[in-house]
């Protein structure tokens, strides 16, 4: 069982660059995933969601990828069309102004646009160094991920006893469900008839409210759900949609069973399952 909480931080430093990943997720319904980039590492934002989605079945998962250029491959532009035009705009300002001035090389220097840096970007060199960091960064990921889901597993496992033990509290009292229906009838014959009962027509009442009141098919159906349950819960694959449906199934049993009841000590027993059912559940919410 995997948890849809993970955490995984990580760092990488050389002689040129300072790269610092943080990758964490949350539970959610479907697959979600945010990217936080360097707008000039936006080209790699496709490779990095096929990374997630390799690893991640469902859960928002947020990746922040921060990075500090240490040694950068900048080649320098000269715009000559503005210098001119700063020039130009220079000698004439000196014109109209009759300053006594000349136009010096620092003058332009100064001015927007003359030089331009163009910084050199090798996303492929780029993604070679990041792919090995982030695989690392999914390990401690996953692994954060399976202490969390053993945690949650081993919560689940205690309150599918709990569930056990109120179906088998359940399945106890069938028969004494039944003879609780034929003393009830009998007696209310026995109110209304007297001595003049049609013992035909006692035994046909009789079927039909035990037909009624009849809970095995339910009970049996409960311990049905709970060994497919089990058996998920075995599995390595992502299993929370699963588990989730199996709840449902179990609580459309336990309501059938409640609707049904005639005694006390069931009716307990079905809010004890209901309660553990809901409680279960919101474990769930939380596995992938």
């Amino acid at each position: 069982m995997k948890s849809m909480t993970g955490f995984a931080f990580r760092e990488h430093l050389d002689d040129k660059v300072h790269f610092v990943i943080n990758l964490k997720s949350y539970n959610n319904r479907f697959l979600d995933i945010v990217i936080y980039l360097p707008p000039y590492l936006n080209p790699l934002e496709p490779k990095l969601r096929e990374m997630i989605s390799t690893h991640i079945q469902r859960g928002r998962v947020e990746l922040a990828i921060k990075v500090k250029e240490l040694e950068e491959e900048i080649d320098i532009h000269l715009d000559e069309k503005a210098a001119r035009s700063y020039a130009r705009s220079l000698k004439e300002l000196i014109k109209v102004t009759g300053v006594k001035s000349r136009i010096g090389l620092s003058h332009l220097l100064r001015l927007e646009g003359v030089l331009k840096p163009i910084k050199n970007y090798d996303y492929e060199a780029y993604w070679n160094k990041l792919k090995p960091i982030l695989e690392k960064s999914f390990e401690e990921y996953e692994e954060s991920r399976l202490v969390e889901g053993k945690r949650t597993g081993d919560a689940i496992t205690a309150v599918l006893n709990i569930i056990e033990n109120n179906v088998k509290i359940i399945e106890s009292f069938v028969p004494e469900i039944e003879i609780k229906v034929k003393e009830t009838l009998k007696k209310r014959f026995s109110e209304l008839l007297g001595d003049q009962q049609d013992e035909a027509r006692v035994y046909s009442e009789t079927a039909v409210m035990l037909i009624k009141f009849d809970i095995q098919e339910e009970v049996v159906r409960l311990k049905s759900h709970l060994m497919s349950f089990k058996d998920v819960l075995k599995d390595d694959k992502p299993m929370g949609k699963k588990l989730d449906f199996l709840c449902q199934e179990l609580n459309r049993e336990i309501n059938t069973i409640g609707s049904k009841s005639i005694l006390l000590e069931v009716n307990n027993a079905v809010i004890s399952v209901k309660d553990a059912i809901e409680t279960v559940r919101e474990q769930l919410r939380n596995v992938e």
